[in-house]
């Protein structure tokens, strides 16, 4: 089993368009494999990782909601379990009309492999909203914080 990596991962490099666009394109390839019987929204998502692989995930509802798992938790475990830690990147889509961002949950869960890491959401059209993460969730807690523990 790995150790976590808790260190604060510095990646921050502006994507170029071709790897912006086939982030997005898997991100959306996602959103059909989607299992959302309840709501009916389907989200997919795709992690670019500092070596240049990308891992994909949806959103896995249950009758239960609050088992549900949201696309960008589904393809972050899919990533660490392929061993990947470190992020540059994370595109997010959805079948839905308009953009739909990251949770507060997800946010929190990929802040603490890529703090700084490129967001871009898309829709089914070609809007497309870029971002960081640190600006999505500023001031976030992160593994640093247990260091101030007692």
């Amino acid at each position: 089993m790995n150790k976590p990596n808790m260190e604060t991962p510095t990646v921050d490099a502006q994507l170029d368009a071709e790897t912006e666009n086939r982030l997005v394109a898997a991100a959306r390839r996602a959103v059909q494999a989607a299992h959302s019987p309840y709501s009916g929204v389907c989200v997919g998502a795709a992690l670019l990782d500092d070596v240049g692989c990308i891992h994909d995930g949806c959103n896995v509802e249950s009758a239960s909601y609050g088992l549900t798992i949201c696309a960008e938790r589904t393809a972050l475990v899919s990533a660490v379990t392929a061993g990947a830690r470190t992020f540059r990147a994370v595109a997010v889509a959805s079948n839905l009309p308009r953009l739909l961002m990251p949770c507060g949950a997800c946010r929190q869960f990929l802040s603490e492999f890529g703090p700084r890491m490129q967001v871009v959401v898309v829709g089914p059209g070609e809007e497309r909203h870029r971002t960081t993460m640190d600006r999505l969730l500023p001031s976030a807690f992160s593994p640093a914080d247990l260091n101030a523990l007692p």
